[in-house]
């Protein structure tokens, strides 16, 4: 394991200055700042947002049609007719397959790939990456589906989810990753997925940021070689993550999936490796836990490469918290609520929920309460201590005004102060989706509610007062401090 790791380190780090470093010390916490500090040469800034699309990866792909080492094959279309390819290299005996994009609306891992193809295809050690692909041939296939890819969901156009048809392969793509499954006979296989931002690792306030599972091939959960072999390459890949982001690795339960391409791919005698990117804190597009599939793909590769898995111990794969579903965008505990003459004391739970913009490129945040009680086992990426708080329901401001653009030009602060959360405005512009402006954009007719409600499924938007002064706000599930400002808001509604 210490050879691996010091060649890790020596072929992440470019400079002089990185390698004397690493000839100075073996420590895994300098190898993990090794490879992130290294990782900016190789990132492809060309994908720098979750909504990527065919079109988006098509030129990234290209060149490596005409690179010496490289092979790339059309291996099918989607329904709609997009090209889906396989990017090979290296000569060695091991075959290690990866696929992302399974689900059209989880892109994080096929940014990665392409991060790590630019590593490959870079002038750096060019003696020591001959040596690794000596060893393995590494085959891509990025994005399995690129019509749900191109409105950002999660089935393909058929309405099928590709990972529930791996034994009636109704849908071509399915069909495409068991026919190169198959034909590469693969020794190991990375199925690069992500998952909702609301998973947990069990028992703890930390968000699963990635989450691993080496698949069961029958009911049993048996353990043969080959599923063995994921586990021990999972338990290698966590003792990564861990240097960069303690604590938030979960490990899916591994109930036997009979339609599962994961199950099955472990069944046909490939060592299934399943990733899922989760939730990482202010990382809204993900790009910290892309670095996190680079930095741990690439361990993962040289692991199998070098064959040093082979000593890991089976036995600290269920050392690896479980995976689990206690984590809101906003937890606010100890409001004082009033309702029908008393007041009682509520937690509130929130999420804010994306809606996609026209042309599936962009999106905007439309909240809702999921849960409300004793929430003291739930955990918040946000969270705030509502105690002495009482809840109350904004107003309408008593002024209609003309356009967008007055709009836009409100002190949104100062209102929210005086108790107003909408705004009627009477010609809303049509480009518009949500408001960008902590302030709630109503058309004239707009009745509020005359007493708060909260209730799940209920937007959060309301006031906070203590001794008759407003000193907080949620709008659209957004906590806002009116006293000096400090907020994570986004947008808030607009009501046409």
């Amino acid at each position: 394991m210490k050879k691996l790791i010091t060649l890790i380190a020596f072929i992440v780090c470019s400079t002089v200055s990185c390698q004397q470093k690493v000839s100075s010390t073996t420590s895994k916490n300098n190898i993990t700042a090794a490879l992130f500090d290294s990782y900016d040469q190789y990132k492809e800034n060309t994908l720098s947002k979750r909504r990527i699309k065919h079109n988006d990866i098509q030129p990234l792909i290209n060149p490596f049609k005409n690179k010496n080492g490289y092979t790339v094959k059309k291996v099918g279309v989607s329904i709609e007719g997009r090209s889906i390819s396989l990017i090979s290299m290296g000569s060695g005996p091991v075959n290690v397959f990866l696929w992302s994009q399974m689900h059209g609306d989880e892109p994080t891992a096929t940014q990665a790939i392409f991060d790590i193809l630019n590593f490959l295809d870079s002038d750096d050690f060019k003696p020591e990456k001959q040596e690794i692909l000596g060893n393995l041939t590494l085959h891509f296939l990025p994005m399995l589906n690129p019509d749900g890819a191109e409105i950002f969901t999660r089935r393909n156009t058929l309405g099928i989810d590709i990972n529930r048809d791996a034994l009636d392969l109704q849908s071509p793509e399915g069909a495409i990753l068991k026919r190169v499954r198959d034909s590469l006979n693969a020794d190991f296989g990375f199925n690069l997925h992500d998952q909702s931002t609301y998973y947990n690792a069990e028992l703890t306030d930390k968000p699963a940021t990635i989450s691993y599972l080496a698949p069961a091939y029958n009911y049993e959960k048996d353990i043969n070689e080959v599923r063995g072999n994921a586990m021990k390459i999972i338990v290698f890949m966590n003792s990564i993550i861990q240097q960069y982001a303690p604590g938030q690795v979960g490990r899916y339960n591994d109930d036997f999936e009979p339609r599962a391409f994961g199950d099955n791919i472990q069944k046909w005698g490939t060592s299934a490796i399943l990733i899922e990117s989760g939730g990482y804190y202010n990382d809204p597009e993900k790009q910290e836990i892309r670095k996190l599939n680079y930095v741990s793909i690439l361990s993962a590769i040289y692991t199998i490469s070098n064959g040093s898995y082979k000593d890991i111990a089976i036995a600290d794969y269920e050392k690896i918290p479980e995976n689990d579903r206690k984590l809101f965008d906003l937890k606010i505990k100890n409001i004082s609520y009033p309702l029908l003459g008393k007041t009682y004391r509520l937690d509130i739970g929130i999420q804010r929920a994306e809606i996609d913009k026209k042309g599936n490129n962009d999106f905007w945040h439309k909240s809702s309460i999921v849960d409300q009680g004793d929430l003291s086992t739930f955990y918040g990426y946000e969270n705030f201590d509502a105690k002495g708080y009482t809840a109350k329901a904004g107003k309408v401001y008593p002024q209609t005004l003309k356009t967008t653009a007055e709009f836009l030009k409100l002190n949104a602060i100062e209102l929210l102060k005086d108790g107003y959360v909408y705004v009627p405005v009477e010609n809303i512009s049509a480009e518009l989706s949500s408001s960008p402006i902590p302030m709630n954009m109503v058309k004239s007719y707009f009745k509020a509610p005359g007493s708060l409600r909260l209730n799940i499924g209920v937007n959060p938007t309301f006031l906070l007062e203590k001794n008759g002064v407003i000193e907080y706000a949620v709008m659209n599930g957004f906590l806002i401090d009116l006293k000096n400002g400090k907020t994570q808001f986004k947008n808030a509604l607009i009501f046409r």
